[in-house]
């Protein structure tokens, strides 16, 4: 039973790649409403990835905690360099990129350096309440026997139970839904690069915390819906309302009253 259940999961990872870079391609091209019938498609798919993995919760952690892969030295470092760059990384980026730009008066980097980080903070709180709330236990609570040990409120006082959903996961994939989208809107012809290259990272994210057993799968699906769908909104809202209050009061062109233009700056990304 193995190998289905793993080629189940794969097709929801794969799933979530797929549909989430589609649909952050579409949506800056979508008409400028905050929800649309693709979010709801998107947000069906996720709440069937969800109820399908639960069952499947318990084999696929024993099937990515084994003794053999816990004695690979490659997959131990690999997951946890993957882990860094989400945390605290995504966040040195996103300050980086912000920096940068408004330093060197380059108001789109600024923008994707702002909005990239904007996600993940309001991404990461969403699930810190959802977390502290559901209370779940983490996998190696119950050595992988008891994905459905759930206790309300019990994440608040004990981080042992603040599993569903994944925040790393969320993290990741809001940092990637966010740039796939400014990249889409800014240099629409390299999407096809740069969305496969971020959802591909965020995936990984997700599966190096089912690795270290940290997370059950359905943490992980969660976790990048939350993420998929904060970064989307952020970017397809503040682009539709360039004059909110945050962005006046952190970008310096919105201070300034103006709009970006999305030729300002380009840079060549075809290496």
């Amino acid at each position: 039973m193995r190998y289905p259940r793993l080629a189940l999961f794969a097709a929801a990872v794969s799933f979530t790649v797929d549909s989430g870079a589609l649909h952050a391609q579409t949506a800056s091209t979508e008409n400028t409403a905050l929800f649309t019938r693709n979010d709801a498609i998107l947000a069906a798919g996720f709440a069937g990835l969800t109820v399908a993995m639960f069952p499947l919760d318990k084999s696929l952690a024993r099937i990515l905690t084994n003794d053999v892969s816990k004695t690979n030295k490659w997959l131990s470092r690999s997951a946890t360099g993957v882990e860094l760059l989400t945390d605290p990384g995504s966040l040195i980026i996103g300050a980086a990129l912000y920096t940068a730009g408004r330093v060197s008066h380059k108001p789109n980097i600024e923008d994707l350096g702002w909005h990239g980080t904007e996600s993940i903070i309001i991404a990461g709180s969403t699930t810190w309440i959802l977390k502290s709330l559901a209370g779940r236990a983490r996998p190696y609570v119950s050595k992988d026997t008891s994905p459905a040990d759930f206790q309300l409120f019990a994440g608040f006082r004990n981080g042992d139970r603040m599993s569903f959903p994944s925040g790393h996961t969320t993290t990741a994939f809001a940092a990637a839904s966010a740039v796939t989208s400014e990249v889409r809107r800014m240099w629409p012809g390299h999407t096809w690069l740069v969305g496969p290259a971020m959802y591909g990272g965020a995936t990984l994210v997700g599966l190096s915390r089912m690795y270290h057993d940290k997370h059950w799968a359905s943490d992980v699906v969660v976790g990048a819906a939350i993420g998929t769908f904060t970064g989307i909104k952020v970017v397809r809202y503040t682009h539709a309302h360039p004059q909110n209050r945050l962005d006046r009061a952190i970008l310096k062109d919105k201070a300034a009253g103006m709009r970006i233009p999305v030729a300002t700056f380009r840079i060549p990304l075809s290496f």
